[in-house]
This record gives structure tokens, C-alpha cells and sequence, in this order.
């Protein structure tokens, strides 16, 4: 079956061992000798050496070019840079020009601007724009706003000003869509929050859009999902926008060269109804380019979700168009609190209680009638997937700060609520006010059971369905997202072994890089730009998530080491050498038509 992007199987010649030798021009910059090389096309694993020369794959095969550095990967696997294709690491890379933990992981290039959210641009006849878009980005994307306030210049107004501010000090590659918020923002102010742009305000947005894309952002961001909310706890620009104006917008991105775009409604959580499926596939058609969206949840206790779901692709298929849902492949935990803004207070009826003040808050949990009312809304069909999120028996008590919860670290709630005679979601508010409502809190995953995976690997063979998802960058003392490809690897190699080690390679490299069509990336092959991982086979993984404070403002988030991992090159340059970072910074902005090519859906 045909995968993202491409609408035929992968050239199974590319990237085979070659047997003849070529007369040097000039001496390899680097070489690896005697890797397994599984080049991202999903064919058969082959043992070759690889040349790399000013950035590029120079040569495969047996090699006898001298190089000024050469070293031995007997045993170990080489493999195409992972491309993750939903990240939010528009602000953490000017204070982190790494991208970790994603570059830890093998990840070389990142799709970032996703949801609506990006930094740019930015009205520079209203300067306090920009603490507008630090307190939303900090609301509906878990940042720090003290991060975001001392970590980034925030000296652009034009989104090609940003991505000048980057281009030439980040160490992995990255194109961004530019966000339906911001252009509203610049063009309406205030009123772009509950407002429709009039006629002039419309081409106002769509001359921004179409400069945005002039200078490379790789096409529209946007959202309609009642979960995002800004600073003040207001639906966000882009959700009062009318299918006029989406349209009108997506007509723009298929102007140009290279252009995708990204949207999220309301029912990417759950289900879509029939307008959100018309919505999704009209604009594509309207673009003629895809729409990818995130993210697919797969869980077998819903088994007419998936299908309900990939109905969109194949709408969008009749209509010319392209619509490709987002699914990870390993299960991401994030951690809750009763104390502050997380996915229990999108839980319908939850926000009012959940945003009191710590005393007046914990008052409420402890009264009997609002938690059966909380408890009530909880499990209603308004709350869609955050269901899952409603079997507090099953939560994992975290971090505790005070006495009378030292010993809970670790310990299951249902255990604790029979040892006290108490209902788990009673035991769990009375553990939290314990600790003023600091207590983190660990969901064990409802869907970890033998069909919900057997069903995940069906689903990742479907036309319209790419692995990622990850937010990298966003939420970040909450989960981490980032090692999804690392786990998935090792789970592959020696855990469910639910593809082979070269499908599951080509589904982290050629199949979104086709996707997104990059251009000479995604693929071990000559000619192509050097990204690439080296991993050990026998201990490829990603270690357990662990909380640091390394964020400007020292500020805390989540973060995962990698196993496994010998090397990472970027642009032909080693960016990380056993899990540690070595201080380059060869990535490149990736901008749309020189770095990406159209991928046409008709």
C-alpha cells in the first residue's frame, strides 16, 4: 500500500550497495565503515560504508577513499535523520539551538508553527503584541512564560525577520508554517479575538500570508479546537474565523511552491462530526496541497473512532484533495495536578472549579456534591476523549511536598482509597490538598492492552496516517514527547515487533519527509543532504522521563535521555555524540520551494 505523500511504493534500487568505485574529486570529510544501512525506502537492511563530502552523502559501498576522519560501525545500524512532523520548538531554539531531546533521539529536522501558534508576525505598531503571544503561547502550549519573556529576542515584526533571527545557530533543521492567530492578530488587534475580518482585513491577512510564504514558512497553521484557549482564557484568534476566510486562506497556500498546511478542530480529539470532515477536506481541495491534523487516538474500547476519522482522506481523495492524520506510536504519558492549568481543566464542567484560588479551590474538592457533579461531567459523551482521563483509581501518585504524603510516591490511588475505606477521586483530592494542590499526578494509559495495539498496527499502514505527533517543545512540564522514536525503535526491535526495523525507519524518515517534500532528505542515498543516526540495534531506547530545571528563569521541564544512540549527523556535521550535544550548529531553516517541492493532491 502506498504510504504519505509518495502514491507509489519506494524505489527498493535506491541506496543499494554499489560495487564500482569512483575517482575521489577531493577527500571524504568523513566515513562509516561496515554499518547496517537501512536507508529509509523500506527496503532490506544492507552492510555498506557511507563517504560523507561537503554535507552530502558522497559515496555507499566499499569504500577506499581516504577521509580525513573514519570511524567503525560494526554492529550498529545507520539510518536516515528521523524527521518529527509536529513540534512546537519556535521559541526553545534560540534558547536551546539543540532542539533536545528531539536531536538526542535522531531527530534532524522538525516541522515547527504547528496549531495556529507561531511567534510571527508581529504588528509593530502595537508592541504589546508580543507579551499577548508569550501569555498564549504559555496558556495553550505549556511554555514558560519566563522562558519566553528571557530566552528569545522577540526582535522580529515580519515572519521572514524570524526566521533570519535563526537561520545559521541551530543544530537540526526546521521549517515552520506560519499561525492563522498571529496573522489575525497583526491585522485585526484586540478584535481579532471574537470578531470577523471585514474585506479589507481579509486581504490584509492573506498579503501577510502570502509574504510569510515568500520568505519560507512552508504554508497555514491553523485551529478550531475548543480546547485552545489565549492568555485570558479566551477562545484563540483563529477559532472565531468562518469557513470564508479558511478557504480564502488556503486558496493562498496553493500559490506558492513547497506549501502545506495544518489544522485542528474540535473533533481531532474524538470524532469529527460531518462539517469539521466537509471543512477539512474543502480546504484542502481549496489548496490543492495536504492538510495534516493531530492527533489520531487509537484505544480498541473505541473501535469506530479510527475508521470515523480516516473517513476525511478518503473525502479528500474524491475532492483533489490530501487529509493525513498524525498518530504516535508509543504511549506518552502526561502528568496531571489539581494545582495547575492541565487537560482536567478542558474536562467540561472542571475549568470553573479547577481555576478558583488554592483555598477557595480545595474547599469545593472536598465537597462531596461537586465532585459527583465533577464526576458526573466527566464521564458524559461532551467530554470526549478526556474520558480517559476520568479513572482516578488508576492514577500513579507522583512528586508529593509534605509529611502527611511521604510514602506515596509511586503508589496507585485505588490501593491507597481501599487501605483508607475511601472513593479513589475522594482519596485523590484529599492526597493533593495535602500538598496545597502540588501533587503531581500519572494516569496510568487505558489503552495499553493487546488489541488497542494489534488495531495501532493496522492503522500505520493506512495511506493517510503518519507517524508523530510528539509537540516537542510544548508542554514541557508535562510530557515528553520528543523520544517517540527511540522507544519505537527499540519496541520494534525487541519489544511488540509490530513492523520491522526498515518499515519502522521509513515511517520516522522518507514517509514524512515525502509528506512534507523535502527536498534530499528522508533517505540514506547518494546525493542527498548527510542527516543521519547511528544506533546500537541491541539497546536502541529512550530513558524515563525526568524532570530538570534548564529552561531560562530555571525553569523546569520534562526530559528523556537517549540509549543506544552512538551519533547523530546534521548537514554532513556531527551534532551528538553518545547523547551528548557537541556544540555545532549545522542545521538549516528549511524554507518552502528552495528546501521543499509541491506535493500536489491532483
Amino acid at each position: 500500500m502506498g504510504r504519505p505523500g509518495s502514491g507509489r511504493r519506494p524505489d527498493r534500487r535506491v541506496g543499494r550497495p554499489r560495487r564500482e568505485f569512483k575517482e575521489a574529486t577531493s577527500m571524504l570529510d568523513h566515513l562509516i565503515k561496515g554499518a547496517t544501512v537501512v536507508d529509509g525506502t523500506g527496503a532490506p537492511a544492507f552492510k555498506a560504508d557511507v563517504g560523507i563530502r561537503d554535507g552530502r552523502i558522497a559515496v555507499i559501498g566499499i569504500v577506499t577513499e581516504e577521509a580525513r576522519t573514519t570511524e567503525d560501525a560494526s554492529g550498529l545500524v545507520l539510518a536516515p535523520g528521523f524527521v518529527d512532523p509536529h513540534t512546537h520548538y519556535d521559541a526553545q531554539l534560540f534558547w536551546d539551538p539543540y532542539a533536545t531531546p528531539s536531536l538526542n533521539h535522531g531527530v534532524t529536522t522538525v516541522a515547527a508553527g504547528n496549531c495556529g501558534f507561531t511567534l510571527a508576525p508581529l504588528n509593530p505598531e502595537r508592541p504589546d503584541d508580543a507579551d499577548y503571544t508569550r501569555r498564549m503561547m504559555s496558556r495553550v502550549e505549556g511554555m514558560s512564560l519566563v522562558a519566553l519573556e528571557e530566552g528569545a529576542p522577540w526582535s522580529w515584526s515580519s515572519f521572514g525577520e524570524y526566521l533570519d533571527a535563526l537561520e545559521g545557530r541551530i543544530a537540526v533543521n526546521a521549517g515552520f508554517m506560519v499561525g492563522h492567530c498571529a496573522l489575525r492578530r497583526y491585522v485585526m488587534g484586540p478584535d481579532a479575538i471574537g470578531g470577523r475580518p471585514t474585506g479589507d482585513q481579509l486581504a490584509a491577512m492573506l498579503r501577510l500570508l502570502h509574504d510569510a510564504m515568500d520568505a519560507g514558512a512552508w504554508g497555514l497553521s491553523t485551529t478550531q479546537s475548543s480546547t485552545h484557549s489565549d492568555g485570558d482564557g479566551q477562545p484563540v484568534a483563529s477559532r472565531h474565523a468562518g469557513p470564508q476566510e479558511l478557504l480564502a486562506l488556503s486558496k493562498a497556500v496553493g500559490e506558492h511552491e513547497g506549501t502545506q498546511i495544518e489544522a485542528i478542530v474540535a473533533g481531532c480529539l474524538d470524532q469529527f462530526s460531518d462539517a469539521e470532515i466537509d471543512l477539512l477536506v474543502e480546504m484542502s481541495a481549496a489548496a490543492g496541497r495536504p492538510l495534516n491534523w493531530n492527533v489520531l487516538t487509537i484505544d480498541s474500547a473505541v473501535p469506530e473512532r479510527v475508521p470515523r476519522q480516516l473517513l476525511a482522506g478518503e473525502r479528500a481523495r474524491k475532492a483533489g484533495g490530501r487529509v493525513v492524520a498524525l498518530t504516535m506510536p508509543i504511549l506518552t504519558p502526561m502528568n496531571m495536578s489539581l494545582g495547575t492549568f492541565c487537560a482536567l481543566n478542558l474536562i467540561p464542567g472542571w475549568g470553573p472549579v479547577l481555576g478558583l484560588p488554592v483555598p477557595e479551590r480545595i474547599a469545593k474538592l472536598r465537597d462531596p456534591r461537586v465532585r459527583a457533579e465533577m464526576l458526573r461531567q466527566a464521564g458524559s459523551k461532551e467530554a470526549g476523549v478526556f474520558r480517559r482521563l476520568t479513572n482516578f483509581g488508576r492514577y500513579v501518585i507522583g512528586d508529593t511536598y509534605s509529611e502527611a504524603n511521604r510514602g506515596l510516591s509511586g503508589r496507585v490511588v485505588r490501593d491507597i482509597a481501599e487501605e483508607r475505606g475511601q472513593e479513589p477521586f475522594q482519596c485523590l483530592v484529599e492526597i493533593c490538598a495535602n500538598d496545597d494542590l502540588r501533587t503531581v499526578l500519572w494516569p496510568m494509559p487505558t489503552d495499553n492492552d493487546p488489541a488497542s495495539w494489534a488495531l495501532r498496527a493496522e492503522t500505520w499502514q493506512h495511506e493517510d496516517v503518519l507517524l508523530g505527533g510528539s509537540d516537542a517543545g510544548a508542554h514541557l512540564d508535562r510530557m515528553c514527547g520528543a523520544p517517540y522514536t527511540t522507544r519505537f525503535l527499540g519496541d520494534c526491535l525487541r519489544g511488540r515487533k509490530l513492523a520491522s526495523l526498515e518499515q519502522a525507519v521509513r515511517m520516522l524518515t522518507d514517509d514524512p519527509a515525502q509528506l512534507f517534500g523535502l527536498r534530499g532528505r528522508g533517505r540514506i542515498q547518494e546525493g542527498f543532504h548527510a542527516d543521519l543516526v547511528l544506533f546500537d540495534p541491541e539497546r536502541i531506547d529512550a530513558g524515563t522521563a525526568t524532570l530538570v530545571h534548564d529552561l531560562p528563569g530555571d525553569s523546569p521541564r520534562l526530559d528523556s535521555r537517549a540509549i543506544g544512540v552512538r551519533a547523530v549527523w546534521v548537514n554532513g556535521v556531527e551534532a551528538i555524540r553518545d547523547d551528548v550535544v557537541t556544540g555545532a550548529v549545522p542545521g538549516r531553516v528549511l524554507r518552502s520551494g528552495r528546501d521543499t517541492r509541491t506535493v500536489a493532491t491532483r
